[in-house]
């Protein structure tokens, strides 16, 4: 694996920090904007702005079970995977690995 294709992994918070059905917006180190989204005991982090109208999902977003809704035109994704689910979005966002540690999230970029 070439040094462009290695990820990196940052710990963004604990896992007791983000309560269910919680969306928190952080940034990586690379500058990248992401919002972690708690379903049950699983964490999810997708790119924080919606990809049809530039709203913050983490500010603005409305997490019900595996679903966001972007409050500006009421489009969704689904955050396990990313993709868009309903008009007018279309472009899925941008999905991230995550692992929780010993209560430690980390998400891989």
């Amino acid at each position: 694996m070439s040094s462009a294709e290695t990820s990196n992994r940052v710990k963004i918070c604990q896992s007791v920090e983000l309560g269910e059905g919680e969306i928190k917006g952080v940034d990586l180190p690379d500058g990248q904007r992401v919002a972690l989204y708690r379903v049950g005991e699983a964490i999810y982090a997708t790119s924080d702005t919606c990809t049809h109208g530039e709203a913050s999902l983490s500010e603005e977003g409305l997490l019900s079970g595996h679903v966001v809704e972007c409050s500006w035109h009421f489009g969704t994704f689904d955050v396990r995977t990313g993709a868009a689910l309903t008009s007018p979005c279309t472009i899925a966002l941008k999905s991230f690995p995550v692992e929780v540690v010993d209560g430690d999230v980390y998400v891989c970029y």
